[in-house]
Protein backbone atom coordinates (compact mmCIF):
# COMPACT_ATOMS: atom_id res chain seq x y z
CA UNK A 1 0.00 0.00 0.00
CA UNK A 2 2.98 2.34 0.47
CA UNK A 3 3.87 1.92 -3.20
CA UNK A 4 0.23 2.48 -4.16
CA UNK A 5 0.12 5.72 -2.16
CA UNK A 6 3.40 6.92 -3.68
CA UNK A 7 2.27 6.06 -7.22
CA UNK A 8 -1.01 7.92 -6.68
CA UNK A 9 0.94 11.19 -6.41
CA UNK A 10 1.54 11.07 -10.18
CA UNK A 11 -2.04 10.92 -11.55
CA UNK A 12 -3.24 13.49 -9.03
CA UNK A 13 -0.46 15.88 -10.10
CA UNK A 14 -1.21 15.21 -13.77
CA UNK A 15 -4.88 15.92 -13.18
CA UNK A 16 -3.97 19.36 -11.83
CA UNK A 17 -1.66 19.94 -14.80
CA UNK A 18 -4.63 20.14 -17.20
CA UNK A 19 -6.15 23.01 -15.25
CA UNK A 20 -2.88 24.91 -14.81
CA UNK A 21 -2.00 24.57 -18.50
CA UNK A 22 -5.47 25.59 -19.64
CA UNK A 23 -5.71 28.62 -17.37
CA UNK A 24 -2.19 30.07 -17.09
CA UNK A 25 0.02 28.95 -20.00
CA UNK A 26 0.00 30.40 -23.55
CA UNK A 27 -2.35 28.50 -25.85
CA UNK A 28 -0.34 28.94 -29.07
CA UNK A 29 3.04 27.59 -27.84
CA UNK A 30 2.68 23.81 -27.32
CA UNK A 31 6.29 23.05 -28.32
CA UNK A 32 7.79 25.63 -25.98
CA UNK A 33 5.30 24.63 -23.30
CA UNK A 34 6.42 21.01 -23.51
CA UNK A 35 10.14 21.92 -23.65
CA UNK A 36 9.93 24.26 -20.66
CA UNK A 37 8.13 21.52 -18.77
CA UNK A 38 10.66 18.75 -19.50
CA UNK A 39 14.10 20.36 -19.56
CA UNK A 40 14.07 22.25 -16.20
CA UNK A 41 12.69 19.18 -14.44
CA UNK A 42 15.36 16.96 -15.99
CA UNK A 43 18.19 19.32 -15.07
CA UNK A 44 16.99 19.55 -11.46
CA UNK A 45 16.91 15.76 -11.15
CA UNK A 46 20.33 15.49 -12.78
CA UNK A 47 21.68 17.87 -10.15
CA UNK A 48 20.36 15.53 -7.47
CA UNK A 49 21.71 12.36 -9.07
CA UNK A 50 24.84 12.96 -11.14
CA UNK A 51 25.22 9.73 -13.08
CA UNK A 52 25.92 9.36 -16.77
CA UNK A 53 24.38 6.62 -18.93
CA UNK A 54 26.61 3.88 -20.27
CA UNK A 55 26.40 1.67 -23.31
CA UNK A 56 22.90 0.98 -24.55
CA UNK A 57 21.37 3.34 -22.00
CA UNK A 58 22.20 6.33 -24.22
CA UNK A 59 19.84 5.31 -27.02
CA UNK A 60 17.31 3.83 -24.58
CA UNK A 61 16.98 7.12 -22.73
CA UNK A 62 16.73 8.91 -26.08
CA UNK A 63 13.83 6.68 -27.20
CA UNK A 64 12.06 6.89 -23.82
CA UNK A 65 12.56 10.66 -23.66
CA UNK A 66 11.07 11.05 -27.12
CA UNK A 67 8.01 8.95 -26.26
CA UNK A 68 7.36 9.74 -22.59
CA UNK A 69 8.35 13.40 -22.65
CA UNK A 70 8.62 15.04 -26.08
CA UNK A 71 5.65 13.63 -27.98
CA UNK A 72 3.53 13.05 -24.88
CA UNK A 73 3.99 16.56 -23.47
CA UNK A 74 3.16 18.25 -26.79
CA UNK A 75 -0.03 16.21 -27.18
CA UNK A 76 -1.09 16.80 -23.57
CA UNK A 77 -0.44 20.53 -23.91
CA UNK A 78 -2.58 20.69 -27.06
CA UNK A 79 -5.37 18.66 -25.44
CA UNK A 80 -5.31 20.86 -22.34
CA UNK A 81 -5.78 23.99 -24.45
CA UNK A 82 -8.46 22.56 -26.76
CA UNK A 83 -10.63 20.71 -24.22
CA UNK A 84 -12.25 21.49 -20.87
CA UNK A 85 -10.28 20.22 -17.89
CA UNK A 86 -12.67 17.36 -17.14
CA UNK A 87 -12.91 16.08 -20.73
CA UNK A 88 -9.14 16.28 -21.34
CA UNK A 89 -8.38 14.16 -18.28
CA UNK A 90 -11.23 11.69 -18.80
CA UNK A 91 -10.00 10.59 -22.24
CA UNK A 92 -6.70 9.54 -20.63
CA UNK A 93 -8.58 7.14 -18.36
CA UNK A 94 -8.60 4.49 -21.09
CA UNK A 95 -4.88 3.98 -20.34
CA UNK A 96 -5.34 1.20 -17.69
CA UNK A 97 -6.74 -1.25 -20.22
CA UNK A 98 -4.18 -0.13 -22.81
CA UNK A 99 -1.30 -0.63 -20.38
CA UNK A 100 -2.54 -4.11 -19.50
CA UNK A 101 -2.69 -5.16 -23.14
CA UNK A 102 0.74 -3.70 -23.95
CA UNK A 103 2.34 -5.18 -20.82
CA UNK A 104 1.24 -8.69 -21.82
CA UNK A 105 3.66 -9.11 -24.78
CA UNK A 106 6.39 -6.68 -23.63
CA UNK A 107 6.93 -7.61 -19.97
CA UNK A 108 5.01 -10.92 -19.82
CA UNK A 109 2.43 -9.63 -17.33
CA UNK A 110 -0.79 -11.37 -18.20
CA UNK A 111 -3.78 -9.34 -16.97
CA UNK A 112 -5.73 -11.10 -14.26
CA UNK A 113 -9.49 -11.38 -14.10
CA UNK A 114 -9.51 -8.99 -11.14
CA UNK A 115 -7.56 -6.36 -13.06
CA UNK A 116 -9.81 -6.69 -16.11
CA UNK A 117 -12.90 -6.42 -13.94
CA UNK A 118 -11.47 -3.38 -12.16
CA UNK A 119 -10.66 -1.78 -15.52
CA UNK A 120 -14.23 -2.41 -16.70
CA UNK A 121 -15.65 -0.83 -13.52
CA UNK A 122 -13.32 2.15 -13.86
CA UNK A 123 -14.16 2.64 -17.55
CA UNK A 124 -17.85 2.51 -16.68
CA UNK A 125 -17.27 5.35 -14.25
CA UNK A 126 -15.31 7.25 -16.89
CA UNK A 127 -18.19 6.93 -19.34
CA UNK A 128 -20.58 8.36 -16.77
CA UNK A 129 -18.24 11.27 -16.11
CA UNK A 130 -17.80 11.89 -19.82
CA UNK A 131 -21.49 12.62 -20.31
CA UNK A 132 -21.32 15.92 -18.47
CA UNK A 133 -23.38 17.97 -20.86
CA UNK A 134 -20.33 19.80 -22.24
CA UNK A 135 -21.14 20.82 -25.81
CA UNK A 136 -18.88 21.83 -28.66
CA UNK A 137 -16.07 19.46 -27.70
CA UNK A 138 -13.09 19.83 -30.03
CA UNK A 139 -12.47 16.65 -32.04
CA UNK A 140 -8.82 17.68 -32.50
CA UNK A 141 -8.47 17.90 -28.73
CA UNK A 142 -10.01 14.45 -28.24
CA UNK A 143 -7.65 12.97 -30.86
CA UNK A 144 -4.65 14.67 -29.22
CA UNK A 145 -5.64 13.30 -25.81
CA UNK A 146 -6.20 9.80 -27.21
CA UNK A 147 -2.83 9.87 -29.00
CA UNK A 148 -1.15 11.02 -25.79
CA UNK A 149 -2.73 8.09 -23.97
CA UNK A 150 -1.43 5.57 -26.53
CA UNK A 151 2.08 7.04 -26.66
CA UNK A 152 2.42 7.24 -22.88
CA UNK A 153 1.08 3.72 -22.31
CA UNK A 154 3.63 2.25 -24.72
CA UNK A 155 6.44 4.40 -23.34
CA UNK A 156 5.67 3.53 -19.72
CA UNK A 157 5.63 -0.22 -20.37
CA UNK A 158 8.87 0.12 -22.35
CA UNK A 159 10.33 1.94 -19.34
CA UNK A 160 9.28 -0.91 -17.08
CA UNK A 161 10.96 -3.42 -19.40
CA UNK A 162 14.23 -1.56 -19.93
CA UNK A 163 14.75 0.10 -16.54
CA UNK A 164 14.68 -3.02 -14.37
CA UNK A 165 18.28 -2.49 -13.22
CA UNK A 166 18.48 1.30 -13.49
CA UNK A 167 18.11 3.88 -10.75
CA UNK A 168 14.64 5.47 -10.94
CA UNK A 169 15.86 9.01 -10.31
CA UNK A 170 18.62 8.72 -12.92
CA UNK A 171 16.30 7.18 -15.51
CA UNK A 172 13.67 9.89 -15.00
CA UNK A 173 16.27 12.67 -15.13
CA UNK A 174 17.79 11.55 -18.42
CA UNK A 175 14.41 10.92 -20.03
CA UNK A 176 13.26 14.44 -19.16
CA UNK A 177 16.54 16.00 -20.27
CA UNK A 178 16.55 14.13 -23.58
CA UNK A 179 12.91 15.06 -24.19
CA UNK A 180 13.57 18.74 -23.53
CA UNK A 181 16.67 18.80 -25.74
CA UNK A 182 14.70 17.24 -28.58
CA UNK A 183 11.98 19.89 -28.29
CA UNK A 184 14.03 23.07 -27.98
CA UNK A 185 15.37 23.30 -31.58
CA UNK A 186 12.02 22.23 -33.02
CA UNK A 187 10.22 24.87 -30.96
CA UNK A 188 12.68 27.59 -32.04
CA UNK A 189 12.26 26.63 -35.71
CA UNK A 190 8.44 26.36 -35.65
CA UNK A 191 7.27 28.86 -33.01
CA UNK A 192 10.04 31.45 -33.16
CA UNK A 193 11.25 33.19 -30.01
CA UNK A 194 10.05 31.87 -26.61
CA UNK A 195 6.96 33.41 -25.01
CA UNK A 196 7.41 36.55 -22.92
CA UNK A 197 7.49 35.61 -19.23
CA UNK A 198 5.08 37.06 -16.69
CA UNK A 199 4.76 36.28 -12.96
CA UNK A 200 1.67 34.02 -13.34
CA UNK A 201 3.24 32.23 -16.31
CA UNK A 202 6.54 31.69 -14.47
CA UNK A 203 4.73 30.31 -11.42
CA UNK A 204 2.65 28.02 -13.64
CA UNK A 205 5.74 26.72 -15.45
CA UNK A 206 7.45 26.20 -12.08
CA UNK A 207 4.54 24.13 -10.77
CA UNK A 208 4.26 22.12 -13.99
CA UNK A 209 8.02 21.39 -14.11
CA UNK A 210 8.60 20.61 -10.41
CA UNK A 211 5.36 19.01 -9.21
CA UNK A 212 3.50 17.74 -12.28
CA UNK A 213 6.68 16.52 -13.98
CA UNK A 214 9.75 15.88 -11.79
CA UNK A 215 7.93 14.66 -8.68
CA UNK A 216 5.11 12.96 -10.59
CA UNK A 217 7.31 10.95 -12.96
CA UNK A 218 9.66 9.80 -10.18
CA UNK A 219 6.62 8.54 -8.25
CA UNK A 220 5.11 6.94 -11.36
CA UNK A 221 8.26 5.11 -12.47
CA UNK A 222 8.86 3.96 -8.90
CA UNK A 223 5.39 2.45 -8.89
CA UNK A 224 6.09 0.71 -12.21
CA UNK A 225 9.22 -0.77 -10.64
CA UNK A 226 7.41 -2.28 -7.63
CA UNK A 227 3.83 -2.90 -8.81
CA UNK A 228 2.23 -4.78 -11.71
CA UNK A 229 1.47 -2.66 -14.76
CA UNK A 230 -2.25 -3.38 -14.39
CA UNK A 231 -2.29 -2.01 -10.85
CA UNK A 232 -0.34 1.10 -11.85
CA UNK A 233 -2.70 1.70 -14.77
CA UNK A 234 -5.72 1.50 -12.47
CA UNK A 235 -4.12 3.98 -10.07
CA UNK A 236 -3.91 6.28 -13.09
CA UNK A 237 -7.71 6.53 -12.97
CA UNK A 238 -7.18 9.15 -10.26
CA UNK A 239 -6.14 11.46 -13.11
CA UNK A 240 -9.69 12.01 -14.45
CA UNK A 241 -11.06 12.12 -10.91
CA UNK A 242 -8.72 15.01 -10.11
CA UNK A 243 -9.49 16.72 -13.41
CA UNK A 244 -13.25 16.53 -12.91
CA UNK A 245 -13.03 17.76 -9.32
CA UNK A 246 -10.84 20.71 -10.30
CA UNK A 247 -13.08 21.53 -13.24
CA UNK A 248 -16.06 21.51 -10.92
CA UNK A 249 -14.67 23.25 -7.85
CA UNK A 250 -12.29 25.75 -9.44
CA UNK A 251 -13.43 26.20 -13.05
CA UNK A 252 -17.11 26.35 -12.18
CA UNK A 253 -18.27 23.23 -14.04
CA UNK A 254 -21.43 21.65 -12.65
CA UNK A 255 -21.07 18.28 -10.91
CA UNK A 256 -24.07 16.19 -11.97
CA UNK A 257 -25.45 13.02 -10.45
CA UNK A 258 -23.85 11.07 -13.30
CA UNK A 259 -20.47 12.50 -12.42
CA UNK A 260 -20.88 11.55 -8.75
CA UNK A 261 -21.73 7.96 -9.70
CA UNK A 262 -18.85 7.92 -12.15
CA UNK A 263 -16.38 9.12 -9.52
CA UNK A 264 -17.52 6.40 -7.14
CA UNK A 265 -17.13 3.74 -9.85
CA UNK A 266 -13.65 4.95 -10.73
CA UNK A 267 -12.56 4.85 -7.09
CA UNK A 268 -14.11 1.38 -6.79
CA UNK A 269 -12.02 0.28 -9.78
CA UNK A 270 -8.84 1.56 -8.13
CA UNK A 271 -9.65 -0.24 -4.87
CA UNK A 272 -10.60 -3.46 -6.68
CA UNK A 273 -7.33 -3.49 -8.63
CA UNK A 274 -5.02 -2.86 -5.69
CA UNK A 275 -2.38 -5.55 -5.04
CA UNK A 276 -3.39 -8.26 -2.60
CA UNK A 277 -0.97 -9.27 0.20
CA UNK A 278 0.49 -12.72 -0.35
CA UNK A 279 0.10 -15.23 2.52
CA UNK A 280 3.32 -16.03 4.32
CA UNK A 281 4.43 -19.67 4.17
CA UNK A 282 4.13 -21.60 7.42
CA UNK A 283 7.48 -22.45 9.04
CA UNK A 284 8.51 -26.05 8.66
CA UNK A 285 10.37 -28.11 11.29
CA UNK A 286 14.04 -28.72 10.74
CA UNK A 287 15.05 -31.69 8.65
CA UNK A 288 15.22 -34.92 10.59
CA UNK A 289 12.91 -33.84 13.47
CA UNK A 290 9.17 -34.27 14.01
CA UNK A 291 6.77 -33.25 16.77
CA UNK A 292 4.31 -35.62 18.35
CA UNK A 293 2.00 -35.62 21.33
CA UNK A 294 -0.28 -32.84 22.63
CA UNK A 295 0.55 -29.20 21.97
CA UNK A 296 1.38 -28.55 25.63
CA UNK A 297 3.94 -31.34 25.80
CA UNK A 298 5.50 -31.34 22.36
CA UNK A 299 9.16 -32.21 22.36
CA UNK A 300 11.33 -32.82 19.35
CA UNK A 301 12.06 -36.50 18.72
CA UNK A 302 14.32 -37.99 16.12
CA UNK A 303 12.33 -39.15 13.09
CA UNK A 304 12.56 -42.89 12.38
CA UNK A 305 14.51 -43.77 9.24
CA UNK A 306 12.62 -45.20 6.30
CA UNK A 307 13.31 -48.98 6.27
CA UNK A 308 10.85 -49.94 3.56
CA UNK A 309 12.39 -52.10 0.82
CA UNK A 310 13.27 -50.53 -2.51
CA UNK A 311 10.63 -50.47 -5.18
CA UNK A 312 10.51 -53.78 -7.00
CA UNK A 313 12.00 -55.89 -4.13
CA UNK A 314 9.83 -57.95 -1.76
CA UNK A 315 9.78 -57.12 1.90
CA UNK A 316 11.49 -59.36 4.42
Amino acid sequence: MRWVALTAVAPVAWGTNYFVTHEFLPADRPLYGAALRALPAGLILLALRRQRPRGAWWWRFAVLGLLNMSVFFVLVYAASQLLPTSVASIVMAVSPLTMMLIAWPLVSERPSIVHLAAAAVGLGGVCLMLFTGVRGTSMAGVLASAAAMLVSSFGHILTKRWSAGADVLTSTAWQLTAGGLFLLPVAAAVEGPPPAPSPPTLLAFGYVALVATALAFVAWFTGLRHLPAGTVGLIGLLNPVTGVLLGTVVAGEVLTAQQVCGLLLVLAGVVLGRPRPQPRPRPRPRHGWRFSGPASARRPTRAKPDVSPPIGQPGK
